[in-house]
């Protein structure tokens, strides 16, 4: 087998799911940080949510699945923790994925500018912690939905 192309293993690593979120990939996530061939082994880089994140290990395994799965024989996973992630390296798509889903992507403004079911902006604060640490709770006041909240990180 001919040794993939960093960009087919970019497309490869667009396909696995966020164990937490998984309407969203890895990818579109921002903590894949870099793919390149040394030799004959595959590098990846991944950068966590935050170092607690208790579904590294479980990303980690997915990732490793996926490109085993592909044929890739030589793969060495890098932590790479510096630059911390943020939600500044969700990619777009990433973020319309989240709205779709029902959660509010992270804003600059440090909450939500919409409902992701309503698309009202009569929204309140229920909790700065949600269903995962980087979520808070909201609630909207025109259709009283709840919906998480991607804090900005």
């Amino acid at each position: 087998m001919a040794k993939p192309t960093v960009d087919q293993v970019w497309e490869w690593l667009d396909a696995v799911p966020d164990p937490e979120i998984p309407v969203i990939s890895l990818v579109d996530l921002g903590i894949i940080r870099g793919v390149e061939w040394q030799g004959e082994t595959l590098i990846v880089s991944v950068t966590p949510t935050y170092s607690g994140c208790p579904a590294t290990s479980i990303i980690n395994l997915d990732i490793e699945i996926a490109l085993r799965g592909h044929g890739i024989e030589k793969l060495e996973l890098k932590r790479q923790i510096s630059p911390p992630w943020t939600t500044n390296w969700l990619t777009e798509k990433g973020r319309a994925k989240l709205e779709d889903y029902g959660i509010a992507p992270p804003q600059p403004a440090g909450g939500p500018s919409r409902c992701p079911q309503c698309h009202s902006s009569n929204l309140e604060r229920i909790s700065q912690f949600g269903s995962t640490p980087c979520k808070a709770t909201w609630r909207c006041r025109d259709c009283l939905e709840p919906f998480d909240y991607f804090k900005c990180i």
